[in-house]
């Protein structure tokens, strides 16, 4: 079981941060520092973060020590265990922001980064071969809200400490919040879970621009069915379960999509 960090710095207080604070301020003890470079900081945080936690107030939260509103995002990364960066996605924030981290959280802080897109090889591309950060960046993608929808993937680069991982997975199977973790093996933009939703989004687009349906009825054919279906088994599952004992095999159409699909490659 992976300790709990003491200390968080959540670089970013967007959907994804403020979900991310609602998430260690109800599972964890971690006193968190929050950096946004908006001007209206704690007004923000006092309006959004009730919602995903009801009946909790922001001044209680500073004026306890919970909470405290950092400077600058290297003042947040203080003393951190834990540094958690939701950023624009833009490699160059990205890396800009993790000079600053490398520089100024602690040498054993695990440092996340929770991009929608951005490779760990990316954003530490600009660090010398052996610097000890190209071993400690992860990525840990949620999906919005991550409080609430349970998939956190975790995709490491070429260069990341399996511990890293280990720590990631055993964090979140410690908070008992019912979140499942899927380690991606081979770095890729978008990992899985956005590939395959812009794959059907993809498919949505050419279906209403060749005439077949229209954008509504995209819609309920998603929420009437594969929605549904989806939210309790796989595409895997639920074809081989469709396939009866035979499984995928059975399903002629599948074979001939796949079996097109070798041709082209």
């Amino acid at each position: 079981m992976a300790d709990h960090p003491r200390k968080v710095a959540l670089l970013g207080c967007g959907s994804i941060g403020i979900s991310f604070a609602a998430l260690h301020l109800q599972h964890t003890s971690a006193q968190l520092a929050v950096y946004d470079p908006r001007p209206d900081l704690q007004a923000h945080l006092a309006d959004i973060l009730p919602v995903y936690l009801p009946g909790v107030a922001v001044q209680d939260l500073l004026t306890s020590g919970r909470l405290r509103l950092a400077s600058s995002v290297a003042d947040a990364c203080i003393d951190a265990d834990l540094v958690q960066e939701q950023g624009p996605e833009n490699v160059g924030f990205k890396q800009e922001t993790l000079a600053i981290v490398a520089d100024a959280a602690p040498a054993h802080a695990h440092l996340w980064s929770a991009t929608s897109g951005i490779p760990v090889s990316a954003q530490v591309a600009s660090f010398d071969e052996g610097h000890s950060v190209r071993r400690r960046v992860l990525v840990v993608h949620p999906f919005n809200p991550p409080h609430i929808l349970p998939l956190i993937e975790l995709s490491p680069g070429p260069d990341t400490d399996p511990a890293e991982v280990s720590y990631a997975r055993g964090f979140f199977d410690s908070i008992s919040t019912g979140h499942r973790v899927v380690v991606v093996r081979k770095e890729v933009p978008g990992f899985v879970g956005n590939r395959l939703a812009f794959a059907l989004l993809r498919e949505a687009v050419s279906l209403v621009n060749d005439g077949v349906v229209d954008v509504a009825d995209v819609d309920t054919v998603v929420e009437a069915s594969l929605g549904p279906r989806w939210a309790v088994q796989g595409p895997f599952k639920s074809y081989a379960m469709g396939g009866g004992t035979a499984g995928l095999e059975r399903d002629a159409a599948l074979r001939r999509v796949i079996e097109a699909r070798k041709s082209q490659e």
